[in-house]
């Protein structure tokens, strides 16, 4: 009786086993369908064929996962209650995963179009995001509703079909073996199968399929389309848990318990060689969201939408280098790297107590306070976003200026446009005593709602330029609003530098952006596009010789470079990168960049940046390694076992 009734669940969980399989399947193909011109040219029918193998074998874990959970509520309570019916169960789980699953596909079309990846490390950056106006922004850019609406009634039609299924009568299973022996092989094959299912179609973690080694093909999108949302969303939580143990590439562990407090007082001390410029009265540090740089490249120049930082780099009191990378791929790690000197170590520094226990001896705070400056920052958003008025305040700043400070309207759900940030701190300078003041703009940012129209910005004209220069693009309409939000920023930047310096002739600029990923020329961006800023050097007494022709660097090196330029000979403070043109790679979280290529840290995959010809790949790749592991490991000391200033 018992086993009879266990044959009879057991199909009813293979049925919906192979439901979910086959939905997952059916997704990915419709996903590669409406997103095929992500795919690169040198993908083929092999990839593609590839990409839906191993995806289906990697989204057995998925299926098996759901199915298990039906398993657990209706199989086993009947194996051990003979009288319990509790197959309805299997039904609610096989309508829940499909709701899921289904929610998932549809919003995997916009994060995709955002990140260039399946669900990752930045669904839970936006757990930390203002909630009410991250909510306004799913619904009034990315269609929540809408969505949410289509998959209620997919899921309906889904349900009735499963339900159809599993009402369907099994088959009677006779073995020429006793009742024991029946009874063996059932649970044999439950857990083989279990076993098999878990390990991806293998029989070990070296012989299955899993997240972090599925990228079997050559091209990038397929291997993204060869997770399936569940395994997406399990990188994530994988790699979130990860980022709070600080796992990263670079980070030698077992060399941090040897590091001694006097080792690391070494390793990030550092002395100014003399001022080049004369001390300035106030110093800004302009972190512009989504501040990218291919709109300044040649190829892009006719979009006339980076005029003003092109500008600003061009001008006798300027400095440009293409050859610059944010320390993150997303806001906050930009502005605590600014604020603590710390890089990217997979670790939330702006969460971590060690954070409000002290400053970090690299704080850019200590440094400008011995020189006579107060260290302001300035928001046109929420001050309690990801913590970071919390995290400058405990690290030294003395005020922190967000959307409440500024009495504007506020315009989008996260504060105020840049026309009103500017606008506030331009009426604080004239009674300002010497000020350092870091800036973070905010209206490249979805949702893009300003009236482009009425700031000047021809939107149509914008459109017909992106189907000229970047004829793989599926929305033109939609990037040309993304890029005037783009011009509307280096506009409100640009205007703001050039008047300060007017009015305050002892002013010096820096401009850079908090990352590049999210808006991208097409479909296929190289890799500098992707990921690459841009770092402007503007003011009194500035030139193109200031600093190194095309000098590397990164995010964290700004506050050393401001000191070699305007502190006096022999000033000692810590820092654990150096100045702008002393970097061999910069990098981010998963990319390096040198003067000659850039590349994906963790693989081979490596370019020439624009205008360079050949270089030796192996060799550049070689100037990352040790420069990346000293700073990466001496950061995540400071955080973990440093003491404080």
């Amino acid at each position: 009786m018992r086993l009879r009734g266990y044959w009879h669940n057991i199909q009813l969980d293979l049925r919906l086993f192979f439901f979910l399989l086959l939905l997952m399947a059916l997704y990915r193909v419709l996903f590669m369908a409406g997103m095929s011109s992500f795919m690169g040219p040198a993908a083929d029918m092999q990839d593609i064929l590839v990409s839906n193998f191993v995806g289906i074998r990697l989204s057995l874990k998925s299926a098996g996962g759901f199915a298990l959970l039906g398993f657990v509520l209706a199989t086993l309570p009947a194996l051990v209650i003979p009288s319990l019916h509790w197959g309805r169960a299997r039904l609610v789980v096989g309508s829940l995963a499909s709701f899921l699953l289904t929610v998932l596909f549809i919003a995997r079309f916009p994060y995709y179009k955002e990140f260039h990846m399946t669900y990752s490390m930045q669904i839970f950056q936006g757990l930390h995001d203002d909630k009410t106006a991250l909510l306004g922004t799913m619904v009034h850019e990315y269609g929540l509703i809408q969505g949410l609406a289509a998959a209620v009634i997919v899921t309906a039609v889904l349900t009735w079909i499963l339900n159809k299924l599993l009402s369907r009568p099994t088959k009677e299973i006779n073995l020429p073996i006793g009742s024991w022996g029946a009874g063996i092989l059932a649970f044999v094959s439950t857990f083989a199968f279990m076993f098999f299912c878990r390990w991806g179609g293998g029989v070990s973690y070296a012989t299955g399929v899993n997240w972090e080694h599925c990228a079997l093909t050559k091209d990038d999108f397929l291997n993204e389309c060869i997770l399936d949302d569940v395994q997406g969303i399990y990188r994530a939580i994988n790699t979130e848990k990860r980022m709070q143990q600080g796992d990263i590439y670079g980070v030698d562990k077992a060399a941090l318990a040897q590091i001694q407090e006097a080792d690391a007082a070494r390793a990030i001390a550092r002395q100014t060689p003399g001022a080049k410029l004369a001390k300035p009265r106030h110093i800004f540090i302009i972190l512009e969201e989504t501040g990218m740089q291919w709109p300044l490249l040649d190829k892009y120049e006719d979009l006339h939408i980076a005029d003003g930082i092109k500008g600003l780099g061009k001008d006798e009191q300027g400095y440009y280098t293409p050859n610059f990378m944010p320390n993150g791929e997303f806001t906050s790690v930009a502005i605590t790297g600014i604020i603590t000197g710390i890089p990217e170590i997979n670790v939330r520094v702006n969460y971590q107590p060690r954070s409000y226990q002290g400053l970090y001896p690299t704080a850019l705070s200590i440094p400008f306070h011995e020189l006579g400056y107060k260290v302001d920052f300035w928001y046109g958003g929420a001050p309690s976003w990801d913590a970071i008025s919390r995290l400058a305040l405990a690290q030294g700043f003395d005020n922190f200026y967000g959307f409440p400070d500024l009495h504007a309207p506020k315009t989008t759900p996260w504060g105020t446009n840049d026309g009103y940030l500017f606008a506030a701190l331009k009426q604080h300078l004239d009674q300002e005593e010497p000020t350092v003041h870091v800036i973070m703009t905010t209206s490249n940012h979805p949702p893009y709602n300003l009236d482009l129209q009425a700031e000047g910005f021809d939107v149509d004209k914008a459109e017909a330029l992106v189907r000229k220069l970047i004829p793989d693009e599926k929305d033109p309409h939609n990037l040309a609003v993304e890029l005037g939000h783009y011009w509307y920023m280096d506009k409100v930047v640009t205007n703001f530098a050039r008047e300060t310096l007017a009015a305050y002739p002892d002013s010096l600029f820096v401009i850079t952006g908090d990352h590049a990923v999210r808006s991208n020329p097409g479909p296929k961006p190289t890799l500098f596009e992707f990921q690459s800023v841009p770092f402007v050097l503007y003011g009194n007494g500035v030139n193109k010789d200031i600093l190194p022709h095309n000098a590397v660097g990164g995010c964290i090196g700004i506050t050393p470079t401001l000191l070699n330029l305007i502190a006096p000979a022999g000033f000692k403070y810590n820092s654990v990168a150096p100045a702008i043109g002393e970097w061999p790679a910069a990098f981010n979280r998963s990319t390096f960049l040198t003067d000659k290529v850039i590349g994906r840290i963790e693989d081979d995959k490596t370019e020439l940046l624009p205008g360079i010809e050949n270089a030796d790949m192996q060799a550049e790749r070689g100037k990352l390694d040790s420069f990346l592991k000293e700073m990466r490991t001496m950061g995540y000391w400071l955080v973990t076992h440093g003491g404080n200033q």
